[in-house]
């Protein structure tokens, strides 16, 4: 068995250029590092870029250029509110966990935004609101007991009655959960970004290169690629996103493909306060505008990862994307469609990421965003990661094991 799978992660043309020709050169392999990141998307740019910080010698390495991955396909809504109601959370593991839970995804996504800012990133980021419609995994009772329990979290949301939806953001009438603490950025732009602030504190990033075996050294981790040559490493950190490394993450951490569409640019705004709109449905229906002015939406996920089954839905997927943001935003036609995507992506049973060490390889972390917020859980990876490689603990690691479901 490899170490990770391969995958076509993506198919059509996505917003977000993931075939940028202003890549960075690639360094070449040292011979040894502090800490070596596998995966040069946005979970493993803002890894390496907090763990350079903090001073250790850092490699980020990939099979692919840096965000030419699932990176490229994402629609960049960084929100702290899970897949998972937090009344559902409640239900399965006890109100006072799962609102810790939340409460400490809230807090890394506070955090990384005041990070980028203070980093000096132009990635486009820009705080928005986020409305959660009511659907069939919610209704207006259920978002009013939602609502509830956030105030009892302490998190920043309201619910609005359908009228009350309707007059504030100019969209079709339905009871919402308005929250805020949640922006918007261009993922590409943002791994790129956090790579660049990673090398100027002397990290190296070395791709394509695959890594293909893991094996017990010295002091650490050899890595071994996959023309034989090798680099000794104090700790790796996996962050290759939706290919698994089937020897490390549990199977709980699923995959499933989810499906896009843009309008052309300047189509927006179509609703006020430039919101990100997502709904309490299974599957889900997800909006948001980008700085050009397209409308980007998504949903009608599907449990397929062969991308070549994927790829053949995306035409129906795509057109009923559109249909069904139109209804939304309660607009007579369709949106009109100027590109379309699809994506592999994974899920939990609880809606979170798998963050921690793995369980049968010593020196190695386990980082998957697993779940509909793969950049905030990209947030909460790095401060966990880094503080253990401080010497210190976070008291909120157990909560994102990669092992809690066994």
């Amino acid at each position: 068995m490899t170490l990770s799978e391969h995958r076509d992660l993506r198919g059509g043309r996505p917003v977000w250029t993931g075939d940028r020709k202003d890549i960075p050169p690639s360094d070449p392999l040292p011979a040894r590092c502090d800490i070596a990141v596998i995966g040069a998307g946005i979970m493993g740019a803002t890894i390496a870029e907090r763990l350079s910080a903090d001073g250790h010698q850092v490699l980020l390495v990939d099979r692919r250029p840096p965000a030419h991955g699932s990176t490229a396909a994402s629609t960049a809504e960084v929100m702290w509110a899970m897949d998972v109601p937090l009344q559902e959370l409640a239900r399965s593991i006890g109100e006072d966990e799962a609102i810790r839970r939340w409460r400490r995804v809230h807090r890394a996504v506070q955090t990384y935004a005041e990070r980028i800012d203070a980093l000096g990133i132009d990635c486009g980021r820009i705080d928005r609101p986020t409305v959660y419609l009511a659907g069939k995994t919610l209704d207006a009772d259920g978002l009013r007991e939602e609502a509830a329990l956030h105030r009892k979290a302490q998190l920043p949301t309201d619910f609005l009655d359908a009228p009350a939806t309707a007059e504030r953001f100019g969209i079709a009438p339905r009871a919402a959960l308005v929250s805020t603490g949640g922006f918007e950025v261009d993922p590409v732009r943002l791994t790129l970004g956090l790579l660049e602030k990673a090398r100027s504190r002397s990290a190296k990033a070395a791709f394509p290169r695959d890594v293909v075996g893991l094996s017990p050294g010295d002091e650490g981790v050899v890595l071994t690629f996959d023309d034989g040559a090798t680099v000794a490493a104090g700790k790796v950190v996996f962050a290759g996103g939706y290919e698994r490394a089937p020897l490390l993450l549990p199977p709980q951490f699923s995959l499933l493909s989810t499906f896009l569409m843009a309008t052309v640019p300047g189509a927006a705004p179509l609703w006020k306060e430039g919101a990100m709109i997502w709904e309490a449905s299974d599957p889900y229906l997800y909006l948001r505008a980008c700085s050009e002015g397209r409308v980007i939406a998504g949903g009608e996920d599907e449990d397929v990862i062969d991308s070549l089954s994927r790829d053949g839905m995306l035409p129906a997927k795509a057109a009923a994307v559109a249909a069904k943001s139109a209804a939304v935003l309660g607009l007579d036609a369709p949106l009109e469609e100027d590109r379309r995507w699809s994506a592999t992506f994974g899920s939990s049973p609880d809606g979170l990421p798998a963050i921690g060490l793995a369980a049968n390889m010593d020196h190695v972390w386990l980082t998957a965003g697993f779940g509909g917020n793969g950049i905030a859980f990209a947030a909460l990876a790095s401060e966990i990661v880094s503080a253990a490689l401080q010497g210190e603990r976070d008291p909120d690691a157990a909560c994102f094991d990669p092992y809690r479901f066994s």
